[in-house]
């Protein structure tokens, strides 16, 4: 959705909108999927630009590194975001960025898109090492069965005579 924000003066925007996003263009392999994402917010004119603050709810379908197992985990998320536009100015070298400047966002004009904020909040919000749940036993190195289904009856494979030593530096 385009956003005109020189139309915002006095009375904040606001808006609704739903959206469905290929799993496809998130580039994530841990991904399985992602239901439609409704996302509904305001934005309102402040002394150095705009705030924007929005609400998305949807669901994400990820796979356990553990099991590999797909499991749905419910995602409800606040955003707020300090909007400024850009402007001609001349960004040459390196920049520090400050702790403010995670919550801002620079506009090169005054239309705001608001589909690349959902899309960096989808981004964010897919964990690094996804857990079906804390205490997932994952999957036999043997015989690959589910551990968290029924345990199996396997031996924990022997260690290499070459590292044994290490087994007991590592006791002591």
């Amino acid at each position: 959705m385009e956003i005109r924000l020189e139309r915002i003066t006095d009375e904040p925007f606001y808006w609704q909108e739903k959206l469905t996003i290929p799993v496809e263009t998130l580039n994530r392999p841990e991904l399985d999927d992602v239901s439609e994402i409704s996302c509904e917010g305001r934005v309102a004119a402040i002394d150095e630009g705009y705030l924007l603050e929005a609400r998305l709810g949807y669901q994400q379908k990820l796979i356990c590194v553990r099991c590999l197992t797909p499991f749905v985990d419910e995602v409800e998320k606040e955003v707020e975001l300090r909007i400024v536009s850009r402007g001609p100015e001349a960004t040459a070298g390196e920049l520090e960025l400050s702790e403010e400047d995670l919550t801002l966002l620079n506009v090169d004009d005054e239309i705001l898109e608001t589909t690349p904020i959902i899309l960096e909040q989808l981004q964010l919000n897919i964990p690094m090492r996804a857990l079906c749940r804390e205490d997932c036993a994952g999957l036999c190195p043997v015989c690959g069965n589910n551990r968290n289904d029924q345990p199996c009856q396997c031996e924990e494979q022997k260690i290499d005579p070459r590292w044994e030593v290490l087994k007991d530096w590592q006791e002591s």
